[in-house]
């Protein structure tokens, strides 16, 4: 008998072809039919008026130290995901030298806004190698983990405290070495970045960022003897020559995918090159995200704008409820108004934080599509005051303010635009990262609830598309072919939706991390099943107790 038969379900399979209506028969972890069934099984679910897909896969996440210590991966879990790939940016954990593990938790922390001393609390330690890293994560979970060879801790590992120094030939042939045993150990791939907002907390650049191309070619050449493997670049200088030269050797030479995180300040070079290799059989794949890059600010948060004025530190330490009203007091209206504001010594931060004009009030459709009069400058325009005063006004409301970075012209059309290049690749969630300020984890949701559904400020994406663009398309980028279908023989990954009542909740603080850590999370309505590997993980939102997931080891034959 079945172990389960999902009836009468709106099918969207995750291959980009029209919706059907149909029946799925799941037994031992995979999908045994799907059709028309008409025969018992232990468990039936109705799904009429129900939307059924597979189990979307997240290709950009920093759970690294996270899966530690939360089995179930959240936020990720909550909004259909069944598979994530960590490892990116390069920054994680493994290979550390016995005593510096601090040095790999401040990096994480500087890049990716993790609590340092939750990772601390939450990371057991105790490895050396990539693979014994790998040994110690591969429990069970709610979901299916892989990850990647980071560079900043290879770099760490090889170099010591050269690593923001120029590599020998002797470095370059051990982190050439180290990451082919990662490979056969079954790391996903290996990620860089050579990003101008990646720094340590002194303000360097992290280690790697000035990497030469024959590093590069000397760490690439580790995935020659291998038939898995994918390399995950973010980079500011993608449309320059000299950039665009070694990629391109590296795409020859390895014939692995490679995908690079587009940032708003780059030309069409990587673009360009994808039309130019792809045809040939190469994988040039620019990776997109539902939005420009964003944050949230709040008086909780990392980022919180009232901190520029001399003034706040009167109230900063009160409780934040206090602290709301406080921002309605006259008298220190009037002190905040009197200010001359602080100076950061990032440029990014003051723009983020008194660029009046880009900071939004998040709107509450949670659209991530403001217009202007949702801007800090628009509301002071409409209400004739001062823009300190719209600040204040809208933190004391509890409102997140979002800033958008990039082009953003008062609508995403330039992101549904990179999303549907047919050489795209659908990502940047950063699930588990940037704890104080975002919590893009949740866009499965948000890209099928607004950008499939009720999207009014330009064309909506089909559903089809989008589900493919979160299934199929991001499993093959790894070399997951075994998900992301669904059909006969593939893994049992899959999410049975109320469609119409899909909806994100609001993004809210909470401090469940080790060590009390804070971190922003959403939660979303309209999930009635999310199963991983044949079991149910979650029903109606909650979760049921089962840990199907596991580790994924690249290079590693496909089980159920």
């Amino acid at each position: 008998m079945d172990e389960l038969i999902i009836r009468n379900a709106r099918i969207v399979d995750g291959t980009g072809r029209p919706a059907y209506t149909g029946d799925v028969a799941v037994n031992g972890g995979r999908i045994s039919e799907v059709g028309s069934i008409d025969r018992p099984a232990k468990r039936v679910v109705d799904a009429d008026g129900l939307l059924l897909t597979p189990g979307f896969v997240d290709i950009h996440t920093h759970f690294d130290g996270q899966v530690c210590w939360d089995k179930q991966v959240t936020p990720s879990s909550w909004h259909g995901v069944t598979t994530v790939v960590m490892g990116n940016c390069g920054v994680g954990f493994a290979p550390v030298r016995p005593g510096t593990e601090d040095a790999l938790v401040q990096l994480m922390e500087s890049v990716e806004d993790i609590p340092g001393t939750a990772l601390h609390e939450g990371i057991p330690w105790g490895w050396e190698s990539f693979g014994q890293y790998l040994d110690t994560i591969d429990t069970p979970y709610t979901i299916d983990v892989g990850t990647q060879l980071p560079h900043v801790a290879l770099r760490h590992y090889v170099m010591g405290e050269r690593c923001y120094d120029d590599a020998t030939v002797e470095d370059m042939a051990q982190m050439s070495e180290l990451t082919r045993q990662a490979l056969a150990d079954g790391a996903l791939g290996f990620s860089t970045s050579r990003f101008y907002g990646h720094m340590d907390k002194a303000g360097n650049l992290v280690p790697g960022t000035n990497a030469t191309a024959d590093e590069m070619v000397a760490i690439a050449e580790a995935f020659a003897d291998f038939d898995h493997g994918t390399m995950e670049v973010i980079s500011d200088y993608l449309d320059q020559p000299e950039e665009l030269a070694w990629i391109e050797h590296i795409a020859r030479l390895t014939r692995r995918p490679l995908t690079f995180l587009v940032t708003p300040n780059i030309d069409n070079g990587i673009w360009d090159l994808a039309d130019r290799l792809n045809p040939e059989g190469l994988a040039i794949r620019p990776q997109v995200g539902a939005r420009p890059a964003s944050v949230l600010m709040t008086l909780e948060g990392t980022l919180n704008p009232m901190r520029q004025f001399p003034s706040y530190a009167e109230i900063k330490d009160l409780p934040f409820d206090e602290q709301r009203r406080m921002l309605l007091d006259p008298e220190f209206r009037a002190k905040v108004l009197a200010d001359e504001a602080k100076t950061s010594r990032f440029a990014d931060t003051n723009k983020m934080i008194s660029t009046w004009h880009k900071m939004y009030v998040l709107p509450t459709d949670l659209s991530y599509e403001p217009d202007h009069p949702d801007s800090i400058a628009g509301i002071a325009e409409a209400k004739g005051i001062h823009v300190r005063e719209a600040l204040m006004d809208v933190m004391a409301d509890k409102r997140p303010i979002l800033f958008l970075f990039g082009k953003y012209r008062g609508n995403l059309g330039e992101q549904v635009t990179a999303i549907e290049h047919e050489h795209s690749v659908f990502g940047l969630s950063d699930g588990g990262a940037h704890c104080g300020v975002l919590c893009d984890a949740s866009v499965p949701t948000y890209m099928l609830a607004y950008m499939t559904r009720d999207r009014t400020k330009g064309p909506r994406m089909s559903l089809e598309f989008v589900v493919h663009k979160m299934t199929q398309d991001t499993a093959l980028l790894y070399g997951l072919d075994d998900r992301g279908v669904i059909a006969p023989g593939y893994r049992a990954d899959l999410n049975l939706i109320n469609y119409d009542a899909l909806c994100l909740e609001d993004p809210h603080m909470v401090y469940d991390l080790p060590a009390g850590g804070k971190r922003l999370i959403q939660r979303a309505q309209g999930y009635r099943m999310t199963i991983c590997n044949g079991e149910l993980t979650y029903e109606n939102g909650e979760h049921t107790g089962a840990y199907p997931g596991r580790l994924i080891r690249g290079g590693a034959p496909a089980t159920a």
